[in-house]
């Protein structure tokens, strides 16, 4: 351009382009084009060569500032290029932009960043209050799984299927409650094995804890010993007041080794005990005793002693007038045949006898070994009694002594063995015979008791002390010893008696008072037993 104005619409025309202020400057600072002020202003227009931006470019660079233009009265981005022509400035083309809609933008940035800010941080709080409800939801659920489990219901289960840490917490409380619950039942089980077989045990348990008090008592031990139910916490001598059973568990825990010992146990039910105390090895310790009842078994020894004593006593007894009687008869069958024949019927009383021992110890170990058949069959009880006392009447007229018979001819029909009931009467009736005095009445009778007979072999005798009354069943047993091998009783007669009525489904029992007799009672059926029992070996004697 040529002139001012050409300079000022090139300016015009450059700004419309760019769409920013375009200021043409010469290199003496003075402003030839403004697009943004008419051609009438420039001259007013100060020199811009002092400007940062411009300086850049009249040094042949590019320049650009930030500022408030005096021109316009805005901030403005300024940016200055040279006009090189030939190799040189002839001048500044400068490009304002006003900041006032950058500004704005800003503004507006910020201002929606900050709504954006606002807006995410109640979406976080709305996500995490979400968030939180679903874990706390999760978490309470697996709480009040936990709980119910830590109750004892190992039923319940969190059946979590998740693959979040949630999910593994509840699967693993799943599989713990699953473990439990089969630890819990085996040992359910072993505890109600171990209480069953402690429950059914014949002999007595006591468990004694490490500070020597009662841990454990079975029910054999309790009935044994007639133990309290609140024994458990206390000392052993608290619970069963035995000094010696307190000694050898004692000698047991300080000599840490098994021990045995028998005791004697008194109180309601005396019994004879053999305890066998062993330590228990482990952290806790212990004592462990068992109590086995061999009272029955020394009784029964005591009896076997017993009765082999009385045995080789009667045998010895027959045997031994025996053999006197033969070696007197070998010197006397010359010299005094009359004194042989008495020495002979010594030896033939004195070997019947032994035989009627013999045969009453056969009788009574059959009975008792289950080996004596009965064979039960309905009987007239009114006849049968008076053929029985056919039998001792001829014998009871020599001694002066009446029999009679108070059998109703009414009474039913007994149901018996045949030759075990002649055998229990014949008995009976013979010790009646045997043992009372002339002049004295010996009655057989016989009454109903319900589905029962009553039998009964009854005297008016000296009759029988008190005192020897319960034991007159016993094997060997006698009133009067010396009158009763002098009569020839072997003393098993009425234990064979009761085993005999006991083997036919009876009970039998003595009655007396001295001086007034004696009443020898049994009882028998009136129905027949079962198919099964009729022919039935007779029961053990208890």
């Amino acid at each position: 351009p040529r002139s001012p104005a050409e300079w000022q619409a090139l300016a015009q025309l450059l700004g419309q382009r760019a769409e920013a202020r375009v200021t043409l400057i010469m290199p003496s600072g003075a402003v030839y084009g403004e697009s943004d002020l008419p051609l009438s202003d420039l001259p007013a227009v100060e020199n811009h060569g002092d400007r940062p931006e411009v300086k850049a470019a009249l040094a042949g660079g590019s320049g650009h500032d930030v500022r408030l233009s005096a021109t316009v009265g805005q901030r403005m981005l300024y940016m200055a290029e040279p006009v090189v022509r030939e190799g040189k400035t002839v001048g500044v083309a400068r490009l304002a932009l006003s900041l006032a809609r950058v500004d704005q933008v800003v503004s507006n940035l910020q201002r929606l960043a900050g709504i954006a800010v606002l807006l995410a941080f109640g979406l976080a709080i709305v996500l995490s209050t979400v968030a939180a409800q679903v874990v706390w939801r999760d978490a309470h659920a697996l709480t009040e799984a936990a709980r119910r489990m830590a109750s004892g219901d190992l039923a319940t289960r969190t059946r979590r299927t998740e693959h979040d840490e949630i999910g593994e917490l509840g699967r693993a409380l799943d599989h713990l409650a699953s473990s439990l619950s089969s630890t819990l039942s085996e040992l359910r089980t072993e505890r109600d094995r171990v209480s069953g077989i402690l429950s059914g045990m014949h002999e007595g348990v006591l468990l004694l804890d490490r500070d020597r008090r009662v841990a454990l008592v079975n029910p054999a031990l309790c009935e044994m010993l007639l133990l309290p139910s609140d024994a458990q916490g206390k000392t052993p001598l608290e619970v069963i007041r035995h000094a010696e059973l307190k000694t050898l568990l004692d000698e047991c825990l300080e000599g840490d080794e098994p021990m045995s010992r028998e005791i004697d146990v008194g109180g309601l039910k005396p019994r004879r005990l053999l305890v066998r105390a062993a330590p228990l090895a482990g952290d806790q310790g212990g004592t462990l005793a068992v109590f086995v009842d061999v009272t029955d078994m020394r009784r029964l020894e005591t009896m076997r002693r017993d009765f082999v004593a009385n045995v080789s006593h009667e045998l010895r007894t027959p045997v031994t007038a025996i053999r006197s009687a033969a070696e007197t008869l070998e010197t006397a069958l010359e010299r005094d045949p009359e004194a042989a024949r008495r020495f002979v019927e010594i030896i033939d009383r004195n070997a019947e006898r032994l035989r009627e021992l013999v045969e009453d110890l056969l009788d009574l170990s059959r009975i008792e070994s289950r080996k004596y058949e009965l064979h039960f069959a309905e009987l007239d009880f009114e006849k049968h009694s008076k053929s029985l006392l056919g039998l001792f009447r001829e014998r009871a007229e020599k001694k002066g002594i009446q029999l009679r018979s108070l059998v109703p001819a009414t009474l039913s029909r007994v149901v018996a063995d045949e030759k075990a009931l002649d055998h229990v009467l014949t008995n009976l009736i013979d010790n009646a015979v045997k043992y009372c005095p002339s002049g004295t009445t010996v009655t057989l009778g016989a009454s109903e008791e319900g589905e029962l007979i009553r039998i009964e072999v009854a005297d008016d005798g000296p009759g029988i002390e008190p005192r020897h009354l319960p034991r007159l069943f016993e094997r060997f047993y006698r009133v009067d010893a010396g009158r009763s091998r002098e009569l020839g009783g072997t003393g098993l007669g009425l234990s064979i008696v009761k085993h005999l009525v006991e083997a036919m489904g009876g009970t039998a029992r003595v009655e007396s008072t001295l001086g007034q007799g004696t009443r020898f009672s049994f009882t028998l059926g009136t129905r027949m037993p079962p198919p099964a029992e009729r022919s039935a070996p007779g029961a053990a004697a208890p």
